[in-house]
């Protein structure tokens, strides 16, 4: 992917000679980071697409903006449920199916003859990218059981760098597909994609079952539907509320609420629960991981999605160009994920990110629709650093807090809460934009940013539980 990762890929490379059952199998990384990649490529590929999509279905920004929700709705419900499914069944199935469905997706988008069947493709699409980040987070782990290394950083830092540092080179790819194919390559890439995909996974990938297994049990008892439906309604109908918090849908926030109560209700009572939720509510810690996720990606996409609908139509850039100049932000986060992914430092990393995202919120508040375009790669260089440090930290504290048979699910779960941000991001995007992407809305959403950033930064330098995911690390370094 680039000279960065290969260099993470090189440090976490067994010395030769080593017994390979005391390192990692190297043969998962290439099915890993191609499963976890479908889903943040296709969530910022669209950026650069939306402009000329509008200009085809004859749809203003805010019916484009369901193109975006459509994906992270399905997404934020099928994260969690495809990594509870991971967790009982192993990862091998559910990666190929899920790969499979993202094929038929890129399919299905690439031939969508209406706005409303290429809203449909982008939720199948949103289903089918859910196996892959939960299944790489149960296989880091499982490796770090069989071989005793529970710190793995170095396979962490190359997922992270892998999973958030892709998205950004989606417009970079968006930009140049569009010019190539016009809009409809930017979802027919998902077809090569998921050949590739599948031949990965079905060569690589072990057929290991879930811990579910083990004593004889068959993994469909443990299977909690009714958990899992009362989950999904609950999310639809709040997802739904923030899409479109001004069209007076007082009823949403009432049917999100009974559905929350149900689904506590019977998660308090089931056997196998599918999100224990009294684990769940004494891991404080892991319930603000999952709230800086939220606050993170707010910032992250609302600027991947409203800042570059704003520069080609305020600025009045071209879609290929709106997508180089995403291209430092690519380059940015993923040397700052390489240099500091195997640094136990969450606790800073999230702090300099914090503080990275209000300068980059601040700086969008001096752009105008004569900028230079030096002020505008600016922006994105400085973007570029909580990039690099605010999903990998997320992601290791994850793995450090969470219950590890429920690793598939835990994971899932923090790309809910990314999504849930995400989405309130493109619900932004519409409510200041409205018609038109213009420097007025920008400045709008730049200080709506600049609340989430500051309140990130407030979440962090206050939750002392940080700094013992280091502590911890450090001691398991040191164990023989």
């Amino acid at each position: 992917m680039s000279t960065s990762l290969a260099r993470v890929l090189r440090r976490w490379r067994p010395e030769r000679g080593k017994d390979s059952a005391d390192s990692f199998d190297r043969r998962l990384l290439a099915p890993m980071m191609t499963g976890a990649a479908l889903n943040p490529v296709n969530s910022s590929i669209i950026s650069v697409s939306l402009v000329p999509i509008g200009a085809a279905f004859g749809a203003p920004p805010a019916q484009t903006a369901w193109l975006i929700s459509a994906l992270y709705l399905a997404t934020a419900i099928g994260q969690p449920v495809m990594g509870r499914l991971i967790d009982l069944f192993g990862p091998r199935r559910l990666f190929l199916t899920g790969t499979a469905l993202t094929g038929i997706a890129g399919v299905v988008g690439m031939l969508a003859p209406s706005l409303g069947v290429l809203i449909a493709a982008r939720v199948l699409l949103g289903f089918g990218t859910c196996s892959g980040y939960p299944a790489a987070m149960y296989l880091i782990r499982s490796e770090a059981r069989r071989t005793g290394q529970e710190s793995p950083a170095g396979v962490l830092t190359a997922l992270a760098v892998t999973t958030q540092t892709i998205a950004v080179v989606g417009p970079s790819l968006g930009g140049l597909l569009v010019g190539v194919g016009g809009w409809r390559a930017t979802l027919a890439v998902n077809i090569p994609l998921a050949l590739v995909g599948l031949y990965l996974g079905a060569r690589r990938i072990p057929a290991t079952p879930g811990p579910g297994r083990a004593d004889g049990r068959h993994p469909v008892r443990d299977l909690d539907l009714p958990g899992m439906g009362l989950f999904a309604v609950a999310l639809v109908c709040l997802l739904l509320f923030l899409m479109d918090i001004g069209s007076g849908a007082w009823y949403l926030p009432v049917l999100t609420l009974a559905a929350g109560a149900g689904f506590t209700w019977r998660e308090l009572r089931a056997e196998q629960p599918f999100i224990d939720v009294r684990v769940l509510g004494g891991n404080l810690p892991l319930l603000a991981t999952y709230g800086r996720a939220l606050l993170c990606y707010v910032v992250t996409y609302a600027f991947l999605y409203g800042y570059t609908q704003w520069t080609e139509q305020g600025r009045g850039l071209s879609a290929s160009q709106a997508g180089l100049v995403q291209l430092p932000l690519f380059a940015v986060g993923i040397v700052v994920s390489t240099l500091t992914g195997r640094r136990q430092a969450v606790r800073g990393k999230l702090l300099v990110g914090a503080v990275g995202q209000i300068a980059a919120c601040a700086l969008l508040l001096l752009l105008h629709a004569d900028s230079p375009v030096w002020m505008l790669l600016a922006v994105v260089i400085v973007l570029g650093v909580p990039q690099g440090l605010n999903g990998l930290a997320l992601q290791n504290a994850v793995y450090h807090q969470a219950d590890a048979d429920r690793i598939g699910s835990s994971a899932g779960l923090l790309r809910t809460f990314g999504y849930l941000g995400a989405i309130t991001a493109s619900a932004a995007d519409g409510a200041f934009f409205g018609q038109r992407a213009d420097t007025g809305g920008l400045h709008h959403l730049a200080w709506f940013m600049l609340a989430a950033s500051v309140l990130f930064l407030a979440v962090t330098v206050t939750d002392r539980s940080l700094r013992r995911i280091s502590e911890n690390s450090e001691t398991d370094k040191e164990r023989p």
